[in-house]
């Protein structure tokens, strides 16, 4: 591959390449082998539990930590002898860290004045910066006179006045309340694509990843499981972990009894019938594997469903939990087996909800509507 500095710098080029890259403490390995790319003006999100390697991973691109073996070269060029104040990254914390004796225009433009940039040259990019995160006009305000949202904005703001090629950001809408922080995300990809710089966030918050990112590498204990679009992560997970961690899933596990011509059927315990899946990808004859089945996916109707070709199996109602725009049905279809979540909109008032507890429904889906994992 040719990582000469004109070469790099072509379009198209990745801005972050991170091969083989190590962080180990002792015997335990915080993060292990990964191998990744990040294209120019992403935003792309690290995701996974706590204690995956996500944030060992981000601080490692900050310069904050260095890695144990491995690459990383942004924008062309290895990191490896660079320090973190001279690398061009800029990071916002999971705390807003803003200096509460200082004006927001004087924490803005703090790190210019430590880089020794003209008075008059700070005022103007930090005047911009805070145009940029909608603060235009609260210079002169302290801290304590913000709310968390602007507190936040401000942090923001004083990451992107240095004009760095890549933003890192480590759980930075955290500390906010559920209403603020939904409202935050669709700022931050706002802001993303107006100053064009690439952007990457570690997270735990599978909404927040699904919301904000171009694509999203989900981790665990480590390892990259899978990279992919939102959409794909959620719809064609690589994986049982993966499928779980990206929103709801139901796991029905079974034997392979055929996987020919892109359908595979499945003899799974406690359900009489043969499932058959659409897969392009099969598993061998005779493993085990899982049938992934996502709650909106599954149909819920008190009547055997007429409909040839379908899944079908039958249960009990054992729990509701209403959300408000949705209800999620809880079905036990076999002593053994775990309850499958079926979700439903609520199109009409919950005094008119169609089932309640120990009715005997009928679950189907589609052959095409799932996806089996055999790991």
């Amino acid at each position: 591959m040719n990582t000469s500095g004109d070469a790099a710098t072509t379009r198209g080029a990745p801005i972050i390449e991170i091969s083989g890259l190590c962080k180990r403490f002792g015997d335990f390995a915080a993060v292990d082998k990964v191998d990744l790319t990040v294209e120019r003006g992403e935003f792309f999100a690290l995701l996974g539990p706590s204690g995956c390697g996500k944030t060992t991973l981000l601080r490692m691109l900050a310069g904050l930590d260095l890695p144990t073996e491995g690459t990383i070269r942004i924008d062309g060029q290895d990191m490896s002898l660079v320090p973190a104040n001279r690398r061009p990254v800029n990071m916002v914390f999971q705390s807003y860290a803003v200096f509460p004796h200082m004006t927001v225009l004087d924490n803005v433009g703090y790190g210019l004045r430590i880089d020794g940039v003209a008075k008059d040259e700070i005022r103007r990019r930090a005047e911009e910066a805070l145009d940029l995160v909608k603060l235009g006009g609260f210079g002169n305000r302290r801290p304590d006179q913000l709310s968390g949202g602007q507190r936040q904005r401000v942090a923001l703001a004083r990451a992107l006045v240095k004009r760095p090629k890549v933003l890192l950001l480590d759980e930075p809408l955290s500390a906010l309340d559920a209403k603020l922080r939904e409202a935050m995300r669709l700022e931050m990809v706002n802001l993303q694509e107006t100053v064009g710089i690439t952007f990457i966030i570690v997270t735990h918050d599978q909404s927040e990843a699904l919301s904000m990112a171009t694509r999203i590498a989900v981790m665990d204990a480590g390892v990259v499981q899978q990279i992919a679009p939102p959409a794909e992560l959620y719809e064609f997970p690589a994986s049982r972990f993966v499928a779980d961690f990206i929103g709801s899933v139901n796991m029905i596990e079974g034997r392979v009894e055929a996987a020919a011509n892109g359908r595979i059927r499945l003899a799974c315990p406690g359900i009489a019938a043969p499932v058959e899946m659409e897969q392009d990808r099969l598993p061998a004859v005779g493993s085990t594997a899982w049938v992934a089945l996502r709650p909106e996916k599954i149909d819920i109707t008190k009547e055997v469903p007429p409909e040839p070709g379908l899944n079908r199996v039958s249960g009990v109602v054992e729990e509701i939990t209403y959300l408000g725009e949705t209800s999620v049905y809880h079905v036990r279809v076999a002593p053994d087996l775990p309850l499958i979540k079926v979700s439903s909109a609520n199109l009409d008032r919950v005094t008119r909800r169609a089932f309640t507890w120990e009715d005997p429904v009928h679950l189907s889906w589609t052959s095409s509507c799932g996806v089996v994992l055999d790991r």
